[in-house]
């Protein structure tokens, strides 16, 4: 088999130490380095040293980036490969008696390998921002279910009358609830509520009037001030997001045009996908592996799972949350795609559907800078319309309706 680089190395990576297998031809070198920042730039040393043309590497939970950081920032033109581990177990000839670092390397030798898409350092730390923001607002929406808990713990029965417990009037009645010992009137609770809940007073007296012990009110102030304190941290983060994506700002305007994306989901997707979309050959193949590509795998009549793989997990929930805001716009294209898939194979799998087609058209837009063009509910429509016909007029057949009636019958009321 030819050889693709004639000097490589393989590095297996654990948590405090790192194996290193340099193959020169057949010859074969080990090496044991630390994991500290003197010992990666020790280890960069020795790979320039020995004039080494590419290194690999298994992406071992986060173990892997320090190490493709100072590799990156060494200036050579050596070529920097982490591999999936699930794809190097599949190709075959492995040796029960050949180490990590010695068989990563005789892959890479022979170009046996398939690189994993590693954005340019500035999309990873943006990368790591967005999902920090993300993980704060989950676990801000698990905070404000332990408050409600809480307050039906008290019987306190206020989300029975307000939609949003965090909202400014909900929050002013807790706060009064929670620092006075005074009784909540419907005169109070007049003045602290939006003008809208004004009609409510009465309602909220009601609902207000429950039985919070000392130790309760406690909880629920601290649980009011974490609240608090993650709604401003997340407001921070929108904020230096925002300066961060002004090279994005075209790109933006176009994803907020497509239904279903809002300006902070338009976001999330270019920080996880970046602009160029080159480094796909086609629109299946970023599916593929943004995770959203479900296959219809069917041989001798056995139908094997169809479910979609793990691909890039952000990137993928984020489509199918947006997938179901534009299943309920109006006149929309993944409206129509939804209802039709929906029907025959279940919500779920018609939002991953819809979401598979967000995804295609933001491949195109980022390719080709054109302007999102939906397609209209009435799209799917458009084809087979004789068959369609004929499909509808068997179906009110069946239902014993007499077609030459219902025209007759039509066609005298239109004429009076």
């Amino acid at each position: 088999m030819d050889t693709m680089y004639e000097r490589c190395c393989g590095l297996d990576i654990h948590k405090k130490t790192i194996e290193a297998c340099f193959r020169s031809g057949k010859k074969k070198t080990h090496m044991s380095f630390g994991t500290t920042s003197a010992e990666l730039r020790k280890l960069t040393m020795w790979l320039v040293e020995n004039d080494c043309q590419s290194v690999a590497m298994e992406s071992t939970g986060s173990y892997w980036k320090p190490i493709f950081n100072i590799l990156e920032l060494s200036g050579t033109d050596m070529k920097i490969i982490v591999v999936n581990a699930r794809h190097m177990k599949n190709v075959p000839g492995r040796k029960t008696d050949v180490n990590d670092a010695e068989w990563i390397a005789e892959l890479l030798q022979y170009g046996l390998l398939r690189p994993s898409f590693i954005p340019d350092r500035e999309q990873r730390e943006l990368r790591e921002l967005s999902r920090y923001r993300k993980s704060l607002v989950g676990e801000r929406a698990r905070e404000i279910n332990r408050l409600q808990k809480m307050l039906e713990g008290g019987n306190i029965k206020l989300t029975s009358v307000v939609s949003e417990v965090t909202g400014y009037s909900s929050r002013r009645l807790l706060d009064r609830l929670l620092h006075s010992d005074e009784p909540m009137t419907e005169d109070v609770i007049s003045g602290l509520v939006h003008t809208s809940l004004a009609g409510k007073s009465k309602e909220l007296e009601t609902a207000l009037d429950g039985l919070l012990s000392e130790l309760q009110k406690e909880l629920l102030i601290k649980v009011l001030d974490h609240i608090d304190d993650m709604s401003r941290r997340i407001a921070d983060l929108d904020d230096f997001c925002r300066k961060q994506m002004k090279k994005y700002e075209d790109a933006l305007d176009k994803l907020d045009e497509i239904p279903g994306i809002a300006r902070r989901t338009a976001e999330t997707i270019l920080i996880e996908t970046g602009l160029d979309m080159s480094r796909f050959p086609t629109a299946k193949h970023f599916a593929r592996w943004a995770g959203l590509a479900p296959g219809n795998n069917e041989s001798a009549g056995k139908r094997s799972s169809g479910r979609t793989t793990k691909g890039n997990p952000t990137l993928k929930s984020t489509l199918i949350q947006s997938a179901k805001v534009a299943a309920r716009k109006k006149d929309s294209f993944f409206k129509a795609r939804y209802q039709k898939i929906a029907a025959r194979r279940g919500a779920n799998r018609a939002s991953v559907a819809v979401a598979h087609s967000m995804l295609i058209a933001i491949y195109h837009i980022l390719k080709s800078g054109e302007r999102f063009k939906d397609l209209g509910e009435d799209y799917y429509n458009q084809f087979n319309k004789e068959k369609k016909k004929k499909y509808y007029l068997k179906k009110l057949t069946k239902l014993g309706v007499n077609l030459k009636e219902a025209t007759l019958s039509i066609s005298i009321q239109a004429a009076t």
